[in-house]
C-alpha cells in the first residue's frame, strides 16, 4: 500500500494486559479475534510488534542495576508493587521469538490472523548492536568494536580465544548502552552476518522497523569509533591497549593474526542489506528511525519510510508555521517516505503534552499526510504515562473518552474517503487580505481517487481564530458548482465552480481547528 497506516504494539506489555482480562495466558498463539477485528476496523495496514526477540539473564541484570531506571519504574507504576520488569527489547539475546511470548509457533499463528484480516506484519531489526546475552560475544568477538580495559565503556568478555575487552553500543550524543555490545560495520564479516540475520527471519514478518538505522551510515560510524580502530583477525586472540593519548595500539601474541582494516567500506551496509532482503522478498518495506538530517540519505540507499522527527518537533512545540514551512519545502517524495507520528515508545505520550483541541488537530494532520501514518498502542484511548520498554506492564490508566471518540470517529471517517488512498497535494495558502499573517498557520492536504469528487483536510495548528485561502489543484474546477461537507462535523456549503478557480476556497477556522472536507459536483455551469 502506498500509505500506510502503522500501529505499534508494545507486545510484552500488550500481552499481559490481554492475560489479565482474559484470566489465562496469552501469547501471540492465541490472541483473541477482537483484537484484529479492532485493528480492521479502524483501518489499520500494518501492526509492529514491538519487542519479540529473545533477551537474556545478563541484559535484564543491567536493566535492574541502574538506580535511575528503578526509580522510573516506581514513577511510572506506584500502584504495581512489585516491579514487573525484563532487559529492553532492543538488547537481542537472539533473532528468535521469546518463548514467553509464545515462540516462533505462535508467530506463525498471528500471522496467519493478521493475513486473514487483511493486515501485514513489522517485526524490529536492530543493526547496530547486540545484547549482551547474544551467543556472538563468546563464539564470534571479532565481530565487534574491539577496546581495552583502560578504556571507558568497554567489558570484559570471556571468548574461545580468550579474554576480550569489547566496546558497549551507543549514539554518538549519548553515554553507552550498558546491556549491549557494539558490532564494528567497517569489517567485512560483520556486514556479512547482520545481513544473513537479516535474512533469516526477512521470511516471518512483511518488514522491519530499523533501529536507529543512520548510526550504521560509514561516515557516522568512522566518526564514532575513531579512537577505536577497526582490526581483523584470522580467529587468533588478540590484545588490545591504549597508550596515553589514548590511540590504540594492538600487541598480538604468537597465535594471534589481528591485522588493521583497509579502512572504510565502499559501499554502504543498507545498500547491500536493503537490496538484498528485497530481492529475496518483493515488497518487504524497510522504516527507519532516523535523525540529524539523514533521512534523504537513508531514502537513497533503499529505505521505504523514514522518521518525521522534524514535524513531530514542531508540533509538540507548537510551531504552526515551523510545521507549514517543514511540509512545503519538503519535496513530494520526501512527504511520501515520512513515517509521520504523535508518539511512540520513545516519546512522551502526546495526550499528555497537547490539549484536546490541539491534539484533535495533530492527529488529523498526521493522518492526512501522505507516506506511513503512524499510531501507538495507548494513543487512541488518551494514555498519560511512557512505559520505559523494560516494564512488562502498563499503567493502569482510565480511558479518556474524548479523545477515544475522537480517534474513533477520524479512523473510520477516513476510510471513506481518498485519503491514504490516491494522489496527494499539500497546498500552499494564500492570504485572506494583505497583512493578515494566519495564514502561515493552516495545513492543507488535497486527495483525489477518481474525478470529479476529492478531499480537503484543513488544519489551523494555532491558538488563534485563522484565515486563509486555499487554491485547489484538481481538473475541471470551473465546471461545476460543488458541495462541500465536512466528515468530522455537519458542515455543509455550496460554493461556485468558477470562484473556486479564480481565487480558492475561503477558509475561516477556530483556533486548533481541524475539518475535512469531501467536494462533490453539486451541478454542472
Amino acid at each position: 500500500m502506498k500509505h500506510p497506516l502503522l500501529y505499534e504494539i508494545n507486545t510484552r506489555c500488550w500481552l499481559n494486559q490481554l492475560s489479565s482480562r482474559q484470566g489465562a495466558p496469552v501469547t501471540l498463539a492465541n490472541v483473541p479475534d477482537s483484537e484484529f477485528a479492532r485493528w480492521q476496523r479502524l483501518g489499520f495496514t500494518h501492526i509492529w510488534l514491538m519487542g519479540v526477540w529473545t533477551t537474556g539473564a545478563r541484559a535484564r541484570a543491567q536493566a535492574l542495576a541502574l538506580d535511575d531506571l528503578l526509580q522510573e519504574y516506581q514513577d511510572k507504576l506506584p500502584q504495581a508493587g512489585k516491579i514487573r520488569l525484563d532487559a529492553s527489547p532492543y538488547a537481542i539475546g537472539e533473532y528468535r521469538v521469546s518463548p514467553a511470548l509464545g515462540g516462533e509457533p505462535g508467530l506463525q499463528a498471528f500471522r496467519r490472523q493478521l493475513s486473514q484480516c487483511g493486515l501485514k506484519l513489522i517485526l524490529d531489526f536492530v543493526p547496530n548492536h547486540v545484547g549482551l546475552d547474544h551467543p556472538w560475544l563468546s563464539q564470534r568477538p571479532d565481530l565487534f568494536v574491539q577496546g581495552s580495559a583502560e578504556m571507558p565503556g568497554t567489558i570484559e568478555q570471556q571468548t574461545k580465544a580468550g579474554v576480550r575487552w569489547l566496546a558497549q553500543g551507543r549514539d554518538p550524543n549519548f553515554p553507552p548502552w550498558s546491556d549491549t555490545v557494539q558490532l564494528d560495520y567497517r569489517l567485512p564479516a560483520t556486514r556479512a552476518a547482520m545481513q544473513e540475520t537479516l535474512l533469516s527471519f526477512a521470511g516471518k514478518c512483511d518488514g522491519v522497523r530499523c533501529d536507529m538505522a543512520m548510526l550504521v551510515l560509514n561516515d557516522v560510524f568512522e566518526k564514532t569509533w575513531a579512537q577505536f580502530p577497526p582490526v581483523e583477525t584470522g580467529g587468533g586472540f588478540r590484545k588490545k591497549a591504549a597508550n596515553a593519548g589514548g590511540v590504540l595500539t594492538t600487541a598480538a601474541t604468537p597465535e594471534s593474526v589481528g591485522t588493521p582494516s583497509r579502512g572504510a567500506p565502499a559501499t554502504e551496509f543498507w545498500q547491500e542489506a536493503i537490496a538484498s532482503a528485497k530481492q529475496a522478498h518483493p515488497g518487504f518495506i524497510f522504516i527507519a528511525e532516523a535523525y540529524w538530517g539523514l533521512e534523504p540519505r537513508l531514502h537513497a540507499l533503499g529505505f521505504d519510510y523514514t522518521y518525521d522527527k522534524e514535524l513531530y518537533d514542531a508540533l509538540v512545540g507548537h510551531d504552526s508555521a515551523g510545521v507549514q514551512r517543514h511540509l512545503l519545502a519538503a519535496t513530494p517524495r520526501l512527504i511520501e517516505a515520512g513515517a509521520h507520528f504523535l508518539e511512540n515508545h520513545d516519546e512522551p505520550r502526546i495526550a499528555s503534552i497537547l490539549s484536546l483541541p490541539e491534539h484533535c488537530a495533530a492527529a488529523l494532520l498526521i493522518l492526512s499526510l501522505p507516506g506511513m501514518r503512524f499510531l501507538h498502542d495507548g494513543e487512541l484511548e488518551g494514555a498519560l504515562v511512557r512505559i520505559p520498554v523494560q516494564l512488562l506492564c502498563s499503567a493502569v490508566e482510565p480511558t479518556q473518552p474524548d479523545i477515544e471518540r475522537m480517534y474513533e470517529q477520524m479512523l473510520i471517517a477516513l476510510q471513506k474517503t481518498a485519503v491514504g488512498q490516491g494522489e496527494a497535494v499539500i497546498l500552499k495558502p494564500r492570504e485572506a487580505w494583505p497583512g493578515n499573517a494566519t495564514a502561515q498557520n493552516f495545513v492543507l492536504v488535497q486527495w483525489q481517487v477518481q474525478a470529479p469528487d476529492f478531499e480537503l483536510a484543513v488544519v489551523n495548528l494555532a491558538p488563534q481564530r485563522s484565515q486563509c485561502y486555499a487554491p485547489l489543484s484538481v481538473g475541471d474546477l470551473a465546471g461545476h458548482d460543488w458541495l462541500m461537507k465536512n466528515l468530522l462535523g455537519s458542515e455543509e456549503y455550496r460554493r461556485s465552480g468558477k470562484e473556486l478557480q479564480s481565487q480558492g476556497i475561503y477558509l475561516d477556522l477556530p483556533e486548533h481547528g481541524a475539518q475535512l472536507f469531501h467536494f462533490e459536483p453539486g451541478s454542472s455551469t
